[in-house]
């Protein structure tokens, strides 16, 4: 009888003591890479051809930074662009979409935190045409140029929103 209660003893234990490992173990969030603590995941996803490295080295930029991406390679992106009514003279080579904002090109993860943590009225997005060196996913040892990151609004102009003198 000793021995039974002592058994039973022994499991009710071991049970707990998983129990509170669970607890603790499901309670305890795990950092992303690059992401501070207390910034919100930023979920996009990315609209790319397949075979471009300067898209898959921005959505490591990306990911690296905290955010969720989920790319979508397409053999011709000009429908995507399109349907988000980006003009020909803002396109780039990739297209990131969050909650129907578009963020066209090589843009910094801060500036994309920046305009979702206050989106400007009449925003369509950010852009930074063409391909500028130094840019994320455009990296090139020691060259850099200079470049304008866009503010593309719903009526189809554009502003400088910022503009990046030195790599991310």
């Amino acid at each position: 009888m000793i021995r039974m209660r002592r058994l039973y003893a022994a499991r009710a234990a071991v049970a707990a003591m998983f129990a509170m490992f669970l607890v603790v173990a499901c309670s305890e969030k795990q950092p992303v890479p690059g992401q501070q603590s207390g910034v919100n995941i930023v979920k996009m996803e990315v609209f790319k051809t397949p075979t471009c490295g300067c898209c898959n080295k921005w959505v490591d930029h990306l990911k690296n930074e905290g955010f969720a991406v989920i790319t979508k390679d397409r053999v011709s992106l000009d429908a995507i662009k399109e349907g988000y009514n980006i003009d020909p003279h803002y396109q780039s080579c990739h297209t990131g979409v969050v909650d129907g904002y578009v963020f066209e090109g090589h843009i910094p993860a801060r500036l994309i935190r920046q305009f979702l943590d206050d989106i400007p009225e009449g925003a369509l997005g950010l852009a930074v045409p063409g391909m500028p060196i130094g840019s994320p996913g455009m990296e090139m040892g020691e060259r850099f140029d200079s470049y304008d990151v866009l503010l593309l609004k719903s009526d189809g102009t554009s502003e400088v929103f910022s503009h990046v003198d030195g790599p991310e």
